[in-house]
């Protein structure tokens, strides 16, 4: 059986028939072929991977487990026992984890196995996740970036190295390589996957899932927040859909293909039955809030690492953090204030359909090399549309809908209030079924 969706390995695991040794051997070839042209992986866990597939086969619980046999990939932040959390930085600590984090426990449990940690930018800073020992690039245009921070794991499952990839999102981080990769990925809403100690970023971060379709990130997401009724999407019932594409306070200019995109995903869902108008949140300044907390986030996370083995961009991008969080410039007013007037918009909707994102992605190059500047510019302009929704702490998705002339994919965004996975997550598939069938 080649590597397929996580779903169903999961129930031929849970069925008897299929060892679950062979899809993580499979898991592993397919990295070994691919990796090298990819560089989704930071590290791979192969025979470690192997040895807790071969234990997997004992367990009383198999027939339960709904990742069962599974293998998965996990971001380069979270704690996985015996490996070091490097954070995409040579400047951290290099004493490998003694206990596996929260959510890698709950994937455990779930039946699930590790196979590496994927590639991030330095700090999770930037939607272009390269380090000194590589780039992870786009697989479906190896040319390009395949986005951050989580592009390591979306690159994972664009190659169709694994089914599942584990991803945070602070400002976007899951969904903007989600959209660059072509795959489906879903940033729930604030405090829905728990986790002891403090959230980073002054809680913007979120824990998410990353697959090659709806079903499979409402799988890894209902494991990660251990919540039975987000494991399968439901029916969306009859909505009231927004869409825009004016992006927040710049209103700078979006490529036609990534406005058509979200124009025509809107059309599908009003083919659907929902009823479909052309409406913008009042964004107002906030998007002066996130860039506060976009600098101040990761200073602050700094001080645990050797500042002089951060990289050059990383070096100036805390100090301007630090000037930031000395003058007080990060208020919790305005996190508050744009909360405040997103609630009143979906007061009126249920669900907001955005690009995913406001820019082509950038090229794949040795970002890490160039200036903070060289780096900030394609940041901003690419994730106009994203990190509002983590200051708000509402939930928001990328689903892959097309692609530019040169093939490059196309992702739009959803979005909806908290408390709204189940929403998105139906309506995720609801188009991603519309778009199979044109």
């Amino acid at each position: 059986m080649a590597i397929s969706g996580a779903a169903d390995i999961a129930a031929a695991v849970r069925g008897g028939e299929l060892d679950p040794v062979r899809p993580v051997e499979q898991a592993l070839s397919r990295i070994e072929a691919a990796d090298g042209v990819v560089g989704a992986f930071r590290t791979v866990r192969s025979a470690a991977a192997l040895r807790e597939a071969v234990a997997l086969r004992e367990r009383a619980d198999l027939a339960n487990l709904p990742l069962a046999g599974v293998p998965v990939a996990v971001k380069d932040v979270v704690g996985v026992a015996g490996e070091t959390v490097e954070w995409g930085s040579r400047a951290g600590q290099r004493t490998p984890a003694s206990t596996d984090h929260e959510v890698v426990a709950r994937l455990r449990a779930a039946g699930a196995v590790v196979v590496g940690l994927t590639r991030v930018p330095e700090l999770c800073i930037w939607p272009m996740s390269d380090t000194p020992e590589g780039i992870a690039r786009n697989p479906r245009q190896p040319s390009y970036v395949a986005g951050g921070s989580s592009g390591g794991s979306a690159a994972a499952v664009a190659a169709g190295m694994v089914p599942l990839a584990h991803g945070t999102d602070g400002a976007g981080s899951v969904r903007l390589p989600s959209a660059m990769c072509g795959v489906v990925g879903i940033k729930p809403g604030r405090g829905v996957v728990a986790e002891s100690g403090e959230q980073h970023w002054f809680g913007m971060s979120s824990h998410g899932s990353i697959a090659a379709t709806v079903a499979d990130a409402a799988l890894l997401l209902g494991v990660l927040a251990e919540r039975d009724d987000l494991l399968a999407p439901g029916e969306p019932g009859r909505l009231r859909v927004a869409v825009s594409t004016q992006v927040p306070l710049t209103h700078a200019p979006v490529p036609r293909p990534l406005r058509e995109a979200a124009t025509r995903a809107a059309a599908r869902l009003g083919s659907a039955g929902h009823r479909v108008v052309q409406a913008t949140p009042d964004y107002g300044t906030a998007t002066l809030g996130l860039l506060t907390r976009w600098f101040a986030g990761p200073a602050e996370q700094a001080e645990e690492f050797d500042a002089s083995l951060l990289q050059r961009r990383t070096r100036t991008h805390v100090a301007i953090g630090n000037v930031v969080r000395r003058a007080g410039l990060v208020r919790e007013r305005t996190a508050s204030e744009w909360t405040r007037r997103a609630e009143v918009f979906f007061a009126d909707h249920d669900v907001l359909v955005t690009p995913s994102l406001a820019a082509r992605p950038p090229k794949a190059v040795r970002w890490h090399e160039r200036s903070c500047l060289a780096n900030a510019v394609p940041s901003v302009q690419v994730a106009g549309f994203a990190g509002l929704w983590n200051l708000a702490g509402f939930p928001a998705m990328s689903v892959p809908v097309g692609g530019f002339d040169d093939g490059l994919p196309i992702g739009v965004q959803l979005v909806a209030a908290p408390g709204g996975e189940a929403t998105l997550l139906a309506v995720a598939a609801q188009l991603e079924q519309a778009t199979r069938t044109r």
